[in-house]
């Protein structure tokens, strides 16, 4: 279990734009989040002696971004080959290398042209290799097609409805209306969503998330540099990462799992709670991974917030909005801000715990969770002011 408990913070945030088409490199659009992210802690880029991300072949490496800013020394670099699931471990593994004495200030960032270059949302390669072989001839071939299949599961096993699958889109769309670097600022109703062009069933446009643009990025620190920093320190009270034996190898290798109607959350909700010692009643806003509408929903009841089956009525009594018992994805998330592989959800839940938030802020925010991933593995940590 993870076991260093506030010794370490997040002491600034750097981002881009988020946009269709930005136009420029990835190594630029990295580059631009890591020198925001030191300039908000108030250091100069040559403090930094550590650099980790986490790409799907779809970035640049760790050490390309080091040269660019010009980093002199850096005493580690590395990079991770994974998902979503990746937002939070990156974290994580900063305080591990902190611990370890290898640096003293690490950049972790996540950068992508995620429109306008490689497309996640895609094909997927169907060479019959593995549990491949399996899975593309029956169509499981892109991410809303086996995201589609949870989904379903869900329904059927709790009766989950359409309308609550609406409800997550629709609040997190009124949370992006109050923020200046949401893509997405136009109203969503009920009967737009309902209305809305059919992907796969069950998701329809307003299901699935962004193709976005743009960069990440933070700096960790120890909790007694962070506090001689600029910024109010943000610490990190807690994390985790798994997701069971049948984690296996992304999408494909969903199919031996052995219950669709849950994800990797139930796995890591006891020991995340243990290593903040909190629970889930103590968290005063949520970030949660909204790669679909139907992700928010198996977390919620993963770790602990709701009981197997009742998170769609949740949801649907308005639970996740910002006056409710669990302000969620108050940017707008991954559906309406921006898909920057789950990274900018570490960006809002800073900033809520700074109180710089603006209209979107959720008064006297003291805790934050956030999650990473929605299959067969994740990451959340708990941070808090």
């Amino acid at each position: 279990m993870w076991n260093l408990r506030d010794q370490f913070a997040i002491s600034g945030i750097g981002y881009t734009s988020f946009t269709k088409n930005s136009g420029v490199t990835v190594l630029e659009l990295a580059s631009e989040a890591c020198l925001k992210a030191c300039a908000d802690a108030g250091i100069d880029p040559n403090e930094i002696d550590g650099i980790i991300s986490f790409n799907f072949g779809d970035s640049v490496p760790s050490m390309a971004v080091a040269t660019a800013i010009g980093l002199e020394s850096p005493q580690y670099v590395a990079e991770f080959n994974s998902g979503g699931n990746a937002a939070n471990l990156i974290v994580l593994t900063a305080t591990a290398i902190l611990k370890a004495g290898l640096a003293k200030n690490i950049l972790c960032f996540r950068a992508m042209n995620g429109r306008s270059g490689f497309r996640l949302g895609g094909s997927r390669d169907l060479a019959a290799y593995g549990v491949t072989q399996y899975a593309a001839p029956f169509g499981w071939i892109t991410y809303p097609q086996a995201m589609a299949m949870w989904c379903q599961r869900h329904m059927i096993k709790h009766g989950t409805t359409k309308e609550q699958l609406g409800s997550v889109a629709v609040t997190f769309r009124d949370n992006a209306l109050l923020n200046d670097r949401a893509m997405l600022r136009t109203p969503l109703t009920m009967d737009d969503y309902m209305g809305a062009r059919k992907i796969v069933d069950p998701f329809g446009l307003y299901d699935i998330c962004l193709e976005s643009d743009g960069a990440c990025a933070v700096v960790v620190t120890s909790a007694e540099r962070a506090r001689d920093m600029r910024p109010k320190p943000v610490y990190i009270s807690g994390g985790a990462y798994g997701g069971g034996p049948n984690q296996g190898e992304d999408t494909f290798d969903a199919i031996r799992w052995d219950d669709h109607a849950e994800n990797f959350a139930a796995y890591i909700a006891d020991p995340l709670w243990k290593s903040a010692d909190m629970a889930p009643t103590d968290i005063d806003v949520a970030e949660i991974y909204d790669c679909f509408t139907y992700s928010v929903l198996m977390a919620l009841e993963g770790l602990g917030f709701c009981k197997p089956g009742e998170a769609g009525g949740f949801v649907e009594s308005g639970g996740l909005k910002r006056d409710g018992p669990l302000p969620t994805n108050t940017h707008g998330g991954l559906l309406s801000e921006a898909y920057i592989h789950g990274f900018n959800h570490v960006i809002e839940a800073v900033e809520q715990l700074r109180g710089e938030a603006g209209a979107r802020q959720v008064p006297n925010a003291r805790t934050a969770l956030t999650t990473a991933g929605a299959m067969t593995c994740g990451s959340a940590m708990i941070l808090r002011n």
